[in-house]
């Protein structure tokens, strides 16, 4: 499990169930396990700090290299 935090205020994001070694550039929807603080603003996913963070694709995000960190783990499968 990883949990994504802003880069700007250090905020948790949410909570991902990362599959593979690779890095995160997507999110899959059906992989997030916990929302804790991301508002939509279109096609835009914004931390509450108002930093964009992803777009919406659909069934993923698709996130912004620079706008996030992460710590915690990812399954090697």
């Amino acid at each position: 499990m990883l949990v994504l935090k802003c880069a700007a205020c250090k905020r948790k994001l949410w909570r991902y169930d990362k599959i593979g070694p690779g890095e995160v550039l997507r999110c899959h929807k059906s992989r997030i396990q916990k929302m804790y603080g991301s508002k939509m603003d279109g096609h835009k996913i914004q931390c509450v700090c108002g930093k964009d963070v992803g777009i919406d694709k659909g069934t993923f995000y698709k996130m912004i290299a620079k706008a996030f960190t992460y710590s915690g783990t990812k399954r090697n499968n």
